[in-house]
């Protein structure tokens, strides 16, 4: 790729933003003045702030130290049409030296990221992507999710024990940062470099990532006593786990019901049919009632009726009646369409 005018990158994770701008972008900007012995002036802005008069003077006049210059503008898409318009049009205009990278970190549906009209529009986008000046990314999800894992294990230098790799692709939420995050303990916390399950297990306690995914699996396996143990070594109760687990609960919740109701879904092989076991087994009305139960305790506590603690209490408690009952709702039935 020649060295661009402009680019895009387009991608939902933040880490794997950075990843890829400080390898493919920065890296060689760097490298190609090494010479200078001088490393870019970086810069970052925000689309959900006004972007200043540092930032128009940075894009537009030229540096009197001979240093080339990177504006990176975070959260591009939060940027109102009228401030795209002027930058679009500025953009037209070559400026060697400067480097803007507008970084796109709305949610994607279908394969494809989902921009705001007048972004999606903009006639400096289209020239990007014809010059081969956007990167465009989904970010990790269930299905690369165990290869990110090993392939980050392998460059820190960590070796996962089969075990361990499949622990972790359970455990861990699909995002970059969380995953490099445990990654860098477990080296840490292995002697010889090498993690097996009984270390990832060990994690847990100190990962409230993993944490909330040892609650969600207890709570499945009818587990009541196990995730009391597990939320009150965090010394809160588990407090500060309840948004976090309303928020993963109700994607794995949303996993089952698609299981149900004949939708493609992925999950890691190594725990599929137990997932799908559990699908059959809870059916539509168990599941509805799963929803339900997330659904009061979060408008128990931001309505002011419930503190944080008693609705963790209330929900753990529902939510084990639901999952330990021998068979809940069935799959015969179709819910409406």
């Amino acid at each position: 790729m020649d060295r661009p005018g402009f680019f895009f990158c387009i991608c939902p994770d933040a880490a794997l933003l950075r990843e890829y701008m400080e390898r493919e972008l920065i890296g060689p900007l760097t490298a190609s003045e090494a010479g200078n012995h001088a490393r870019p002036d970086i810069q970052t802005f925000w689309g959900d702030e006004e972007l200043d008069r540092r930032f128009w003077d940075g894009l537009t006049l030229l540096g009197m130290d001979g240093r080339s210059r990177v504006l990176i503008v975070r959260g591009a898409q939060q940027l109102p049409a009228d401030v795209w318009k002027k930058l679009s049009s500025q953009l037209g205009t070559p400026r060697p030296g400067v480097l803007p990278i507008f970084c796109l970190e709305g949610p994607w549906e279908k394969g494809q990221p989902k921009l705001p009209a007048h972004v999606a529009k903009l006639k400096c986008l289209a020239f990007a992507d014809g010059k081969k000046w956007v990167w465009r990314s989904a970010g990790i999800d269930a299905r690369s999710l165990r290869q990110y894992v090993q392939k980050q294990a392998s460059a820190m230098g960590l070796t996962l024990k089969p075990d361990a790799l499949n622990a972790l692709s359970e455990m861990l939420i699909p995002d970059a940062s969380a995953v490099r995050g445990v990654l860098e303990q477990l080296f840490l916390a292995s002697p010889d470099g090498s993690a097996d399950v009984a270390l990832v297990r060990q994690m847990t306690e100190f990962t409230p990532d993993a944490v909330i995914f040892d609650v969600i699996r207890q709570l499945e396996h009818g587990n009541a006593k196990a995730v009391w143990k597990v939320l009150l070594r965090e010394g809160d109760g588990g407090e500060s786990l309840l948004f976090p687990l309303l928020t993963l609960m109700a994607r794995e919740a949303r996993t089952l019901w698609q299981m149900n109701a004949g939708d493609r879904v992925f999950v890691p092989q190594f725990v599929e049919k137990e997932k799908r076991t559990l699908a059959a087994r809870l059916g539509f009305e168990g599941l509805c009632r799963v929803f339900s139960e997330l659904q009061k305790a979060e408008l128990s506590v931001k309505s002011g009726a419930r503190q944080p603690l008693q609705a963790m209490e209330e929900l753990v408690a529902s939510l084990s009646l639901i999952f330990s009952s021998p068979r809940v709702g069935t799959t015969q039935e179709r819910w409406p369409s």
